[in-house]
């Protein structure tokens, strides 16, 4: 689910500052004393740092398997809604719940900004929303200062914006299913602390995101099938995108999702069948959404899947070869491919007039 987000009029009306460490390394964990009022003049440029990540996000909300009322994150979000004034306790809170989450000896310390945020817009409404944000990194930049009449160069360490690692904006909406929240993870899959341990929230099923995730699931399906071992298959090695194309071609000029229509005409084979039965049941038990068997179509989340949709090629000598979906759809006189029979190893080759260093 995403709801239509304006910041234009958004202010921060306060910040609670804190450096979280690693309590299995032993690193303290200091927040502020009091809260941190921003200037007037600096309030267009914090607030277009702090907002601008969650304009594309997925809506996901908390969810505590017994009560909400005893979710943690919910509860400091219901009080600060209720009362403003408690930003430091509840900023305080939130920085000593992260502490105690990060014992893994793969979670990095970080600065950690809490602010809350008055004047975001949604559906022409105005709504307030508590926006947390870590950097776990800083990068050293330069400046140049006036003193004695001469300029200094100076160094210094400090937060890169377009680098801030996680955060979540929670938005004063859903307060009886479980508060709006709209969440990333610069770590991606491989760090689930943030979104699982630390902010305890699932996705809002609905149908943008049946339609995000089986769009996902049948690519994985699909393309993950192994080639055949035989050289005399010359089948080129890009065919499974291709196949995964095909796959997402189903959702052409259809309104309607049926699972059992779409296991008949996108998954051809048992093997992509059974693979997408295991990603559907792995989505269902990590992140907690039931699948429905119909839904109604986003062609929006499909046309973005598709979009999305990296075609790689994967070799057992280590090698990976990554095309553009516009390349895999097609490949004449850019890519062949065949068989060493000296070497008996199949080759790829690539044509190309320039190389770009990134």
């Amino acid at each position: 689910m995403q709801l239509r987000l304006e910041f234009e009029e958004t202010r921060i009306a306060g910040l609670v500052l804190a450096k979280v460490g690693n309590p299995s390394r032993e690193e303290p964990l200091q927040t502020s004393k009091q809260v941190f009022r921003v200037d007037d003049e600096d309030q267009p440029l914090l607030t277009g740092i702090f907002t601008r990540p969650f304009r594309t996000l997925q809506g996901q909300r908390f969810q505590h398997h017994s009560a909400l009322e005893k979710h943690e994150m919910n509860q400091v979000a219901k009080a600060l809604f209720t009362g403003p004034d408690g930003l430091l306790e509840q900023g305080q809170a939130i920085a000593t719940r992260l502490y105690s989450k990060s014992n893994h000896p793969n979670i990095k310390s970080g600065d950690l900004c809490v602010a809350m945020l008055e004047g975001v817009k949604w559906e022409g409404e105005v709504k307030r929303a508590l926006c947390i944000l870590k950097s776990e990194s800083v990068t050293p930049f330069l400046s140049i200062a006036t003193r004695d009449g001469d300029l200094e160069l100076h160094t210094e360490q400090g937060i890169y914006p377009e680098k801030i690692d996680k955060g979540c904006l929670i938005l004063e909406h859903f307060e009886e299913k479980g508060f709006y929240v709209l969440t990333f993870d610069r770590a991606g899959h491989e760090s689930r602390f943030w979104v699982r341990d630390f902010l305890g929230v699932v996705p809002i099923a609905d149908d943008n995101l049946f339609s995000k995730r089986v769009a996902e699931m049948a690519v994985a399906a699909v393309a993950s099938q192994p080639k055949a071992e035989a050289a005399e298959d010359d089948s080129p090695p890009w065919e499974a995108n291709k196949a995964a194309s095909e796959a997402l071609s189903y959702f052409d000029g259809k309104k309607k999702f049926s699972l059992q229509e779409f296991e008949e005409q996108a998954l051809r084979t048992p093997e992509a069948r059974a693979k997408f039965a295991e990603e559907r049941r792995k989505l269902e038990e990590e992140e907690g959404v039931k699948l429905d068997d119909e839904f109604a179509i986003s062609k929006r989340e499909v046309s973005k899947a598709r979009k999305l949709m990296k075609s790689v090629m994967k070799f057992d000598t280590g090698v990976e070869v990554r095309l553009k979906p516009k390349v895999a759809s097609d490949p004449e006189g850019v890519i062949e491919h065949g068989h060493d029979d000296e070497r008996d190893m199949r080759f790829v080759k690539i044509y190309y007039r320039k190389d770009y260093v990134k």
